[in-house]
C-alpha cells in the first residue's frame, strides 16, 4: 500500500512538472536568439515579484516572452522593447532601475539608515564613555572615605584577633 502511495506522488508531481510550458520560438540566426535570451533574463516578471521573465511559469511571464518575441520579428530594438515593457508595467520589471527622484530612495536609502546607524551606535558609546569618566573623576567623598577606612580599620582588627 505504501508502494502504491508513493508511486501515485511520484506521478503525481512528474505530472506538475510537466505541465510547465516550454517556448519553441523559431529565429532567423543565433544573434537573434542570444538577444532574446538576454532580454528575458534581464526583465523581472510582474507577478513572481523576484524571478526573470525566462524562470517563470506564471501566465503573465509567458504572455511577456511571446510579446518580446513578436517584437524582436518586428525589428524592434532592446531599448524600444524595455521601454514599451516599463511604459505597461514600471521600473519594477527591470533589475537596475534608474536612478530618479522616485528611486533615489531605493538607491541611497540602506547606505543612508547605515549611516544613521553607525551614528547613533558612536553617540551611544561617546555618552557612556563620558558617564564613565565622571564616576572616575567624582572618587569617593569625605564621608564614604571616613566610612571606608573606619571598614578597612575593623577588617584588619578581625584579622589580629585571629
Amino acid at each position: 500500500m505504501k508502494r502504491l502511495l508513493m508511486c501515485a506522488g511520484l506521478a503525481l508531481g512528474l505530472l506538475a512538472s510537466a505541465h510547465a510550458a516550454i517556448d519553441t520560438f523559431e529565429f532567423a540566426n543565433e544573434a537573434e536568439r542570444q538577444r532574446y535570451r538576454n532580454l528575458i533574463e534581464e526583465l523581472r516578471c510582474p507577478k513572481c515579484q523576484n524571478q526573470n521573465i525566462a524562470d517563470s511559469d506564471a501566465p503573465i511571464a509567458m504572455d511577456l516572452r511571446n510579446e518580446i518575441f513578436r517584437m524582436l520579428e518586428e525589428g524592434k530594438s532592446n531599448e524600444e522593447i524595455i521601454d514599451f515593457l516599463v511604459s505597461r508595467y514600471g521600473d519594477f520589471v527591470l533589475y537596475k532601475p534608474p536612478l530618479t527622484s522616485r528611486t533615489l530612495l531605493l538607491w541611497y536609502g540602506p547606505a543612508g539608515l547605515l549611516l544613521i546607524g553607525f551614528g547613533v551606535l558612536g553617540v551611544i558609546v561617546l555618552r557612556r564613555r563620558g558617564q564613565n569618566k565622571d564616576r572616575s573623576a567624582a572618587g569617593l567623598s569625605v564621608d564614604e572615605q571616613a566610612r571606608l577606612a573606619a571598614l578597612l580599620e575593623q577588617n584588619s582588627q578581625d584579622k589580629k584577633d585571629r
